[in-house]
């Protein structure tokens, strides 16, 4: 039920490391301007309606199908929300759940930690974030990855993300890393948008050279901002490279270096699930870059990304190439390439045709739920139909509440 797709034996060694442990569940909620475009995500049926998905992607995964939402499941073109595949494991495990808010435009309701994070501009301003936003963003996560990481006894911990919007903030950021990633990423859409993406990316680099970004380094932003990283601006050096915190001011989204800095944090000390798509990819190179930027000790053989298989196997991307990329010592100093997993759930025999739009290509993935569905193999021993089993009955429990 688990297939590795990249770097096989240690993809095989970490499932062998972590089979029947108990995970810990986190997950990262972050906003863009960049999903209210239209056409640009299917994760909600207009741009008002994507306003409101992280919101209600959390308050379902919190908690469950019997309560009346502040915010409810936003209405999509086609499929149900990935947040039932993720809601079932969780539910299943018992495990903790810990959601962060790294900035969305209102407060969800349900309980969660605030980062100190702001929404992002839409990536193609080459502007999205102000650069001590983002510092500070990577100091959260990296504080709050030791602090999960200290709780978790031999287990591992699921790191999972909700940016409507995010596979093209993620194409800017590998595109800006130099990682060759157009026509690569994926998007809930059944036929992945990537005219549209590309384009906002190009535009968004552009405006990023133009302000002279490119030609800043990373060491005169700690000699200028010496309360970020006291020690590292004494012993600066120039250096001729764009430092990946200001690529994602520029381009990216709060989530990803809150991610970054809580796996590289975490694989100290745990193993770590990436669980997410060509977003967990970019946040993957990110913590690379990020790590040799800042000299960041970090344990890349205890950091997996998980997905499904049908971001895994997308026709209209290139997950698998994408993941190889990110290892090309020609392309990246220093380049890892990811052991990519992915659950091998299916739902050709489900009995709803919200959970058939899956095998159309409809929605793919989100709020970890690949990773959860791995989870569900590696720590209950589920198999296909006791998975399949899970998460229709909350997709019925909803229906039933919905229908009060």
């Amino acid at each position: 039920m688990i297939h590795v797709y990249t770097q096989k034996a240690q993809g095989e060694t970490w499932i062998a490391k972590y089979r029947d442990r108990l995970p810990v569940f986190a997950c990262v909620l972050g906003f863009t301007e960049t999903g209210l475009i239209p056409g640009i995500s299917a994760a909600g049926r207009t741009p008002e309606d994507r306003k409101y998905t992280a919101c209600a992607d959390a308050e379902f995964l919190y908690y469950g199908a019997e309560h009346q939402p502040k915010y409810p499941l936003p209405p999509l073109a086609a499929g149900a929300s990935p947040v039932l595949i993720s809601r079932a494991v969780v539910e299943a495990l018992k495990i903790p759940v810990y959601l962060f808010n790294a900035g969305l435009p209102q407060l969800p309701a349900v309980p969660t930690i605030d980062l100190g994070g702001c929404p992002a501009r839409c990536l193609s301003q080459g502007n999205a974030m102000e650069l001590a936003t983002v510092h500070h963003l990577l100091e959260q996560g990296l504080l709050w990855g030791s602090q999960l990481a200290a709780n978790i006894q031999q287990g591992y911990l699921i790191l999972s993300e909700c940016v409507v919007g995010g596979t093209t903030t993620a194409l800017a950021i590998l595109t800006g890393l130099g990682i060759p990633a157009q026509g690569k990423v994926n998007s809930s859409h059944p036929v992945c948008n990537h005219e549209q993406k590309w384009a906002l990316v190009q535009a968004g680099l552009e405006k990023m050279k133009e302000s002279g970004i490119q030609g800043k380094t990373y060491s005169q932003f700690l000699i200028q901002n010496p309360k970020f990283y006291p020690e590292r601006s004494r012993r600066a050096k120039i250096q001729n490279s764009l430092d990946p915190l200001q690529l994602v001011a520029a381009v990216g989204d709060p989530m990803q270096v809150v991610v970054a800095g809580m796996a590289i944090a975490a694989s100290r000390s745990c193993g770590v699930l990436l669980a997410g798509g060509t977003q967990m990819l970019a946040v993957y190179a990110l913590m690379n870059a990020i790590a040799q930027t800042y000299t960041l000790a970090w344990q890349p053989e205890e950091v997996v990304v998980g997905t499904t298989r049908w971001v895994a196997e997308d026709p209209t991307g290139g997950t698998v190439e994408l993941a190889l990329s990110l290892g090309n010592k020609d392309i990246i100093k220093g380049g890892e390439t990811p052991p990519l997993l992915a659950t091998q759930l299916s739902f050709t025999d489900s009995c709803y045709p919200q959970l058939q739009a899956y095998e159309q290509g409809f929605v793919k993935e989100g709020m970890g739920a690949g990773g959860s569905a791995i989870a569900a193999h590696l720590s209950l021993g589920w198999q296909q139909h006791q998975l399949l089993e899970a998460i229709e009955k909350q997709l019925e429990r909803l229906s039933r509440f919905n229908n009060q």
